[in-house]
């Protein structure tokens, strides 16, 4: 199997970048990488202002899977998530979502052990590892891998997990697949600024669906599918994944336009992925059960 090393990354996703590694179609592989502060806070008298801002969220690849093509989707199966005995947390005045109440910077090391992650002596957290940075290279402008957008990127969904399956849509050849970030640990919101930081290794299936329109990154688990979209703010990311999700189930369901908005009413939930990013990010959650006798499927 494949291991792409973790000395082989970006920190940006741009159609410019060479791939480090060629894939096939079905293939199965790995990606080994660095935490979200590129391993540079390894002390609790380590701060993030000290850490070299541009080197923030590092992504392992990209990823060229052949004969990927733009039009396609690229599906991503996350086969496994091991992430390693250490991670790290921040509080930074005037970051995040809750900057306002931390009067001064602090790191937290968080020792991870026998599947738990051990925040004090009191409180140990049951492990449940995530990708927070995933997604494929823009047609237009590079995008820091600190800003999610349609392409993917800094998500910070916690269903992008093992287990799960991520449509993403492909702009140019190969797709150029990266990702990084990952979380032991992190609820939605992320409101505090972070999870609780980790390197690891990320096990993966790649396939492709040839011409196939996609517009935003889905997450599908095996009772739901979640549709992410990414904006300015929260109210623009939440009209644009209401719209998304509309489009997805009038593609597949021989309902209205008014039964389907109906319809999201009653087994879709809304829910917060995270709001601390450049970008604001929220996902549809749609219920598989209801629409079983209609075999949906991408």
């Amino acid at each position: 199997m494949k291991i792409i090393s973790k000395d082989q990354f970006v920190y940006a996703m741009s159609k410019d970048s060479p791939a480090v590694e060629h894939v096939a179609d079905g293939e199965v592989f790995a990606f080994d990488t660095m935490d979200a502060f590129s391993n540079q806070i390894v002390s609790e008298t380590d701060f993030f202002e000290s850490a070299d801002w541009s080197t923030v969220n590092p992504a392992t690849g990209p990823v060229f899977v052949d004969g990927a093509k733009p039009g396609d989707v690229l599906v991503v199966e996350i086969l496994d998530i091991d992430v390693g005995n250490t991670g790290v947390m921040v509080a930074v005045p005037n970051m995040g979502a809750m900057g306002h109440l931390v009067d001064r910077s602090e790191s937290k090391i968080i020792y991870i052990k026998n599947g738990f992650a051990l925040f004090n002596e009191n409180i140990a957290l049951p492990l449940d590892p995530m990708i927070g940075v995933i997604g494929v290279a823009p047609s237009g402008e590079p995008v820091p891998n600190g800003t999610p957008d349609c392409h993917g990127g800094n998500m910070d969904t916690k269903v992008i997990r093992k287990g799960n399956r991520i449509y993403l849509p492909v702009n140019v050849d190969g797709g150029l697949l990266a990702l990084g970030d990952l979380h032991a640990v992190m609820t939605d919101g992320e409101v505090g600024i972070c999870g609780v930081e980790v390197g690891g290794r990320v096990t993966v299936r790649v396939s492709t669906i040839k011409n196939r329109k996609l517009e935003t990154p889905i997450v599908e688990s095996k009772d739901h599918w979640y549709v992410i979209g990414s904006d300015i703010d929260l109210d623009s990311a939440v009209k644009f994944t209401l719209d998304q999700t509309h489009l997805f189930l009038s593609a597949r369901l021989p309902l209205s336009t008014n039964e389907i908005c109906m319809l999201m009413s009653l087994i879709c939930d809304l829910q917060i992925s995270q709001i601390v990013d450049p970008k604001i990010t929220c996902r549809m959650a749609i219920q598989k059960t209801p629409l079983a006798k209609y075999s949906l499927s991408f």
